[in-house]
């Protein structure tokens, strides 16, 4: 299965589960405003009911560590996911929300610390990090930008050999700020 395939499950993934109307604690219906592992989990569960590629996904403990993986799939895919949100369910730009992307420093929950993580860990497959995103249609903030910001960062700063980058999007998210959402995926 290549990459490009899993970019574009999850982001169908992702409409499917808004379109149920998923809700996180007080906040409007719709997948926009769910936690980055929430959300994970939901479409990794939907994807495994609907196409057999993913029967065997889960969250895996990288080798000979207690960390985990957010999604392994055995004997193909190691992949780390970040969510990058720049509004909350009430519309208002979200404080540190590029932190999540951009944080540069090994040991950290950024999408950068999970390239390093991914890159020395022992998985003998193919690794991947994935960011998906919300934003307004057509976007308020774009978030293209903070992605090429990552890809700089990643490649010409700290090193990490991404690969050609990966996209899907999908419209039509019932959550009044989060209405479409972005998948972009790197293979490391």
């Amino acid at each position: 299965m290549e990459l490009q395939q899993i970019v574009q499950h999850f982001c169908s993934g992702l409409q499917a589960v808004d379109s149920r109307g998923p809700v996180e604690k007080t906040y409007r219906p719709g997948i926009g405003p769910l936690p980055e592992a929430r959300t994970v989990d939901l479409v990794f569960k939907h994807l495994a009911r609907s196409e057999s590629l993913f029967a065997d996904a889960r969250p895996c403990c990288y080798p000979g560590q207690r960390t985990k993986c957010d999604i392994v799939i055995p004997g193909q895919w190691a992949i780390e996911f970040k969510l990058a949100r720049p509004l909350g369910d009430n519309g208002r730009p979200a404080e540190h929300w590029i932190e999540n992307l951009l944080y540069p420093y090994e040991g950290n929950q950024s999408a950068l610390g999970d390239c390093l993580k991914l890159l020395r860990s022992n998985y003998p497959f193919r690794k991947a990090v994935v960011v998906f995103g919300f934003e307004h249609t057509p976007p308020v903030t774009d978030l293209t930008v903070a992605i090429d910001a990552f890809e700089l960062v990643a490649k010409q700063v700290i090193g990490v050999p991404l690969q050609r980058r990966e996209v899907a999007t999908c419209v039509g998210l019932i959550h009044p700020y989060h209405q479409q959402a972005k998948v972009w995926g790197w293979e490391l």
